[in-house]
């Protein structure tokens, strides 16, 4: 049965980063739905995994790493996270920002939903991964 994070990770699509065990990666325009959070990250495991209680003890101290990581890269006020697994059926971390100037009324959930969110289309997040990327692979930077 095929898999749509499965697929991405072959593909190579959005990835920011990996190494053995997960994949960084943000969340990519679809012609359909338009210009994305820019931001909004998700940790992935390789391996073909359903839940949290699916991953080995060195895949989930590897989550938490990246996580960490991506959060402190993302050089926001806040940073959200979730796991809600209901549409695909692959584990995927959810990481979104919330920028400094964000109105009280648009935080999580509702970041999306605020008029002035900085979206962005295939360019925008092109050179957001970029300076992702940098921060991650700046000196002093763990992951």
């Amino acid at each position: 049965m095929a898999c749509y994070i499965c697929d991405k990770h072959q593909a190579g699509d959005g990835v920011i980063a990996a190494d053995d065990l997960m994949v960084l990666g943000h969340v990519l325009p679809d012609l359909a739905d338009g210009p994305v959070y820019l931001g909004h990250l998700v940790v992935e495991p390789r391996r073909h995994v359903q839940g949290l209680a699916d991953l080995t003890p060195d895949e989930a101290a590897a989550l938490g790493r990246w996580a960490a990581a991506a959060a402190h890269a993302l050089q926001a006020e806040h940073v959200y996270s979730s796991i809600v697994g209901h549409r695909i059926d692959h584990l995927h971390l959810h990481l979104v920002p919330r920028y400094p100037g964000t109105p009280r009324d648009y935080w999580w959930p509702r970041l999306d939903e605020w008029p002035a969110a900085p979206r962005g289309g295939n360019a925008e997040v092109t050179q957001l991964v970029a300076q992702i990327r940098a921060r991650l692979d700046a000196p002093g930077h763990d992951r």
